[in-house]
């Protein structure tokens, strides 16, 4: 038999006391919002949607969640954080075996067949960054952001990685989000706590891919490098990722690199392609390119980012991921 919220009676938490017959104490609906990163109107919507609610309660007080409402809770909030739609998600989780719970073990899902890509999953049930026409690994990545979970972000960045590669993870996960949180703040002025962390999950991912160990194809550098005082550095290590994708090495010199420590920099390594960032107008100066030192064979010079001042340079503008991989990959040989 099913219930009105369409879970098998059979899988419903039961309405026993008995976690605190057992003297468990529970936790508030409060306790368990704030632990799972989750509005306490959420819980009360997987409670009367799905039957995720407390199962503890005793004469005269409120009803408590123990343990096994608890885990079962954390699963479902993994599951909808990686893309799952909430009512595929909440199916899993009540028919977790929490049996081992209070033994000190984990608990393990019942086997549960869940979409592995589910491009057709609906996102609810949590403070959301508006992502309209999002993928569902970018609506999962934005509630883990918004959550403050930066070990959600990068479990599931690194799973899209693996999957997708680093341009289609760049394009469609993390540029969406990355978004999304820049026009809350243009919005309401709030919300750069989100923006750090879905930034230091993302670059401590990237930079991983950059260092991981592998024999370079190019035997000249390649460096990379935010023009003036520009701060941005992530749209550095997505291009960087991408060419150790490639087997092509880079050379990161980061944050506001002057154009004095870049002229050093290209003549003490006679680079084969030099990628310089703006984000701001206030960075984007041309005369960074002009004060370039001359070289035999001179580097190919890329201006990425929406930074630059219109103006007549030898330069060449590059306006995606997919167009600065190839074009470095192309001037190294690779």
């Amino acid at each position: 038999m099913t219930s009105a919220s369409g879970m098998p009676e059979s899988a419903r938490v039961p309405d026993a006391g008995s976690a605190a017959e057992a003297g468990e104490v529970g936790l508030t609906v409060a306790a368990v919002a704030r632990r799972l990163g989750v509005a306490p109107a959420t819980l009360r919507t997987w409670d009367r949607r799905y039957g995720l609610g407390p199962s503890a309660h005793s004469a005269g007080a409120h009803r408590r969640y123990g343990t096994a409402d608890i885990a079962r809770l954390e699963h479902m909030r993994r599951l909808v954080l990686s893309g799952v739609s909430p009512g595929d998600a909440a199916r899993a989780a009540l028919a977790l075996d929490v049996q081992s719970v209070g033994e000190g073990t984990s608990p393990q899902p019942a086997p549960t067949e869940l979409p592995s890509d589910p491009a057709g999953s609906r996102q609810g049930g949590g403070r959301v960054l508006a992502m309209p026409g999002g993928a569902p690994a970018a609506r999962g990545l934005a509630r883990a952001a918004v959550s403050l979970d930066s070990q959600a972000c990068e479990q599931i960045i690194t799973e899209t990685l693996e999957r997708r590669g680093v341009v289609w993870t760049w394009d469609h996960l993390l540029v969406p989000v990355l978004i999304g949180v820049g026009q809350r703040w243009e919005a309401t002025g709030s919300g750069i706590e989100v923006e750090h962390v879905l930034s230091e999950a993302t670059q401590a991912i990237l930079s991983r891919r950059v260092h991981q160990g592998f024999t370079p194809v190019n035997a000249r550098p390649v460096l990379l490098a935010s023009s003036g005082d520009e701060m941005h550095t992530l749209p550095l290590w997505a291009v960087a990722a991408g060419l150790a994708e490639r087997r092509v090495a880079a050379r990161m010199l980061g944050a506001r690199t002057p154009s004095d420590a870049l002229s050093a920099a290209v003549r003490r390594t006679g680079p084969a392609a030099i990628l310089l960032w703006s984000q701001t107008p206030e960075t984007g100066e041309l005369s960074i390119v002009d004060d370039l030192p001359d070289l035999r064979p001179d580097p190919i010079v890329l201006l990425a980012g929406p930074g630059w001042q219109p103006g007549s340079t030898p330069a060449r503008r590059v306006h995606d991921l997919t167009g600065a991989v190839q074009a470095i990959a192309h001037a190294v040989g690779a």
